[in-house]
């Protein structure tokens, strides 16, 4: 267990024949041994990872290191940036005398460099807005993200089978809301007699579902133009890859949509990307900073679809990283599918803090050189343990490891300098507009209020009935017809005495003949 055995060890596991990264330098005994390199091979990256550790302790440093030598070897990079931490990637470091004490013990030179970033958001935050249509989630995955029943979820697919069916474009929630209401109103007897019954119960549910995601501000996600997911998976013109920061900072406190939109784009590129098998550097990895706000509260359904897509993803060349606090924070399902471990100190401050290290503890391979429990605690800032696989697929042994400095800037960027990055965004100007097309809600807005005209004036015809006459109308009638009788009586007499008929008697006795 001497020093010679460790650096042999390290040496002849960390040795790569293709493409590999230098994470940093082997430690033993709390010092670091100088060009004893920790290496990660491209070609596993598409096994995926994890970063944990507590607050402070350099996770955030660590995925900065990754994306930036990921870059330099041309594979680009899509980082979910709760904290708002890792905009400095544009710009280039600075010198210090802790950089360079940290690098000299490891064995490499510091050369500052910034990289090429797009910004990107789902909401209100400066960058390109990401935005995808309910056409393109699909009966089952939007089902899953409102957790619905078996009942419930036969009712979206036949809302979106009936959108289909009659040229609806379902681009955002009002489109489905709309369909729903026209399904259970004036197109029910179509709907009924085409699809079958739709339940009352079960539409009232599935609208309490939409008001709680909406009221995470999901109806800012759904719309066009939709993003493609082959803009995450470009290189600049010196062959780096491009770094997308998708800026989350005002979604933390909205895990359900945080989780939307994680979802969606994973099975997104799942659906868009050609199987690749084995490649010799992943297509694009993606970064999911604290991930627990999307396993904390998720649902059993969410969650076997998380599982399932990160099982089934790799095949397409693209690689998924978790970065969180502690391993147990990740199910054991999807724990499991991660070859790659980057684990920074935990805090011990309570009895469950205890037996949350002594689980991490087994999460990695076994060691002959460290005490794993112990060391958890005992990791200095910037200091990991690590362990990846081979290129046979093989854990490494686990390495205590000083992690290398970022090249590019370890603090933020100012709203100025933010804006000057998305001013050069080459994709900014294709997705700047918003494009509001006629859709479901249109058109079916248009049908509901032409059939309740027509509703309106049949009801005006039933309701009609001449109304009631006044007291003075009545009067006036009776005047009417009275002198009309009168007048008629009169005519008719003058008529009859004009023709010689009438009375004799009378007219005798008025001295009218002789």
């Amino acid at each position: 267990m001497g020093k010679n055995n460790f650096e042999s060890t390290i040496a002849e596991g960390y040795q790569h024949k293709g493409e590999s990264l230098i994470m940093g330098g082997a430690m033993m005994d709390g010092t670091t041994i100088p060009e004893l390199f920790v290496r990660a091979p491209l070609s596993m990256f598409n096994r995926h990872g994890m970063i944990s550790g507590a607050t402070g302790t350099g996770k955030t440093k660590s995925l900065q290191v990754l994306s930036e030598h990921l870059s330099h070897h041309g594979v680009p990079s899509l980082i979910m940036d709760i904290k708002g931490d890792l905009s400095g990637l544009a710009r280039p470091g600075k010198d210090h005398p802790k950089i360079d004490e940290r690098q000299s013990a490891i064995g490499l030179p510091f050369y500052p460099k910034g990289f090429p970033i797009e910004f990107m958001t789902l909401s209100g935050q400066d960058g390109i807005k990401l935005r995808a249509t309910l056409t393109e989630f699909g009966p089952v995955l939007f089902s899953k993200i409102l957790d619905l029943n078996g009942t419930q979820t036969s009712i979206v697919a036949i809302i979106f089978k009936y959108c289909d069916d009659n040229k609806l474009p379902l681009i955002d929630l009002r489109d489905f809301k709309k369909t729903l209401t026209w399904m259970t109103t004036d197109g029910k007897d179509a709907v009924e007699k085409e699809y079958g019954r739709i339940h009352s119960a079960s539409v009232g549910a599935i609208i309490r579902k939409m008001i709680a995601l909406e009221q995470q501000g999901a109806d800012i996600f759904f719309g066009e133009p939709s993003y493609e997911v082959a803009d995450l998976c470009r290189t600049d013109p010196d062959g780096r890859g491009v770094i997308s920061i998708l800026r989350l900072m005002d979604l933390m406190d909205r895990p359900q949509l945080f989780a939307t939109f994680m979802l969606q784009m994973l099975a997104e590129i799942f659906s868009s990307f050609p199987e690749e098998g084995d490649l010799e550097k992943p297509k694009l990895m993606i970064f999911i900073d604290e991930a627990h706000l999307i396993f904390d509260n998720a649902s059993k359904e969410l969650l076997n679809q998380i599982e399932t897509t990160v099982k089934l993803i790799r095949s397409k060349g693209v690689g998924v990283f978790f970065i969180t606090q502690n391993p147990v924070d990740v199910p054991d399902s999807v724990l499991s599918q991660l070859g790659m471990k980057v684990q920074h100190a935990l805090r011990a401050f309570t009895a469950r803090d205890r037996k949350a290290i002594r689980l991490a503890a087994q999460n990695f391979p076994e060691t002959e050189f460290y005490d794993v429990a112990d060391l958890l605690t005992k990791l200095g800032t910037g200091e990991a343990l690590v362990t990846v696989l081979n290129e046979k697929g093989r854990p490494t042994p686990l390495v205590r490891t000083m992690m290398r400095a970022p090249e590019s800037r370890m603090d933020v960027l100012s709203p100025a300098e933010i804006k000057d990055v998305i001013d050069q965004s080459v994709l900014a100007p294709k997705y700047a507009q918003d494009i509001n097309r006629e859709s479901a809600y249109e058109i079916l807005a248009e049908k509901m209020a032409e059939a309740a005209h027509e509703e309106i004036k049949e009801e005006k015809k039933k309701q009609y009935k001449k109304p009631t006459p006044t007291y003075f109308e009545k009067t006036v009638d009776q005047v009417t017809r009275q002198l009309t009788r009168d007048i008629s009586r009169e005519i008719s007499r003058g008529l009859l005495g004009v023709l010689g008929l009438g009375n004799k008697r009378s007219k005798k006795s008025r001295g009218w003949f002789f």
